[in-house]
């Protein structure tokens, strides 16, 4: 089954997301979530009416939904052609990973005092780790995403959380650029929880130092592979 037809098989699950009172502001988080977890790739076109049916929503509804994710510049619209999932530049992921530090790097250091809660990272770490251990690693690229939503979390800011949750949506998108996601993500869990050790032990100094590094690798791994694609 294809990325694509393996989200729209999900998305009839989602529909009890939907409660009773279906808004597009409630379908675009589903479809920024799956588009996080990796279900659609840069390029892929959404079926309207099979997302509509799925999520058993009108298709106006969808529409409104699309032009909110056309808004965080993970989809695009083409003219008599339809919807598509946005391909990112690589400027789109200079300017990301600038986001990311501002936010990420920040929340550690208005961090107040130990102990601090890292339940939700080790949740994250752990479920990583599982992941790692099953082979599935495209689940382990959504759990080193979920660590650094979990990441921001402790600012306890949730207009903070809401801008975190659409980068790391573009940032997935960004991932797709890799050719081999376990050679990529793999290496990158053992430091997720070097930092969660390093918190835990109320060190947010030292996290903080080990995530800015951690953020640097990833932006250059990732430009290396824009640079190569684009050679």
């Amino acid at each position: 089954m294809t990325d694509t037809g393996e989200a729209l098989a999900g998305l009839a699950d989602d529909r009890v997301l939907l409660g009773r009172t279906s808004t597009a502001e409630r379908v675009a988080d589903i479809l920024r979530t799956r588009i996080a977890e990796g279900y659609f790739r840069p390029e892929a076109q959404l079926p309207e009416k099979a997302i509509a049916t799925a999520l058993g929503v009108s298709r106006n509804t969808l529409r409104e939904a699309f032009r909110l994710l056309t808004h965080e510049r993970l989809l695009v619209h083409e003219l008599n052609r339809g919807v598509f999932v946005r391909v990112l530049t690589v400027e789109d992921l200079i300017d990301i990973y600038r986001v990311r530090r501002l936010l990420e790097c920040a929340a550690l250091r208005g961090l107040g005092r130990p102990p601090f809660p890292v339940a939700g990272l080790e949740a994250a770490v752990a479920t990583g780790e599982e992941a790692a251990r099953a082979g599935l690693w495209r689940d382990l690229g959504t759990a080193n995403i979920r660590f650094h939503q979990e990441l921001v979390a402790l600012a306890g800011s949730p207009r903070t959380n809401e801008v975190m949750r659409g980068i790391l949506a573009e940032l997935r998108l960004v991932f797709h650029v890799m050719e081999d996601p376990r050679r990529f993500h793999e290496p990158y869990l053992p430091r997720n929880r070097e930092i969660l050790r390093a918190l835990a032990a109320g060190d947010a100094v030292g996290a903080e130092a080990l995530l800015a590094a951690y953020l640097d690798d990833s932006r250059r791994q990732l430009a290396e592979a824009y640079g190569r694609r684009l050679g």
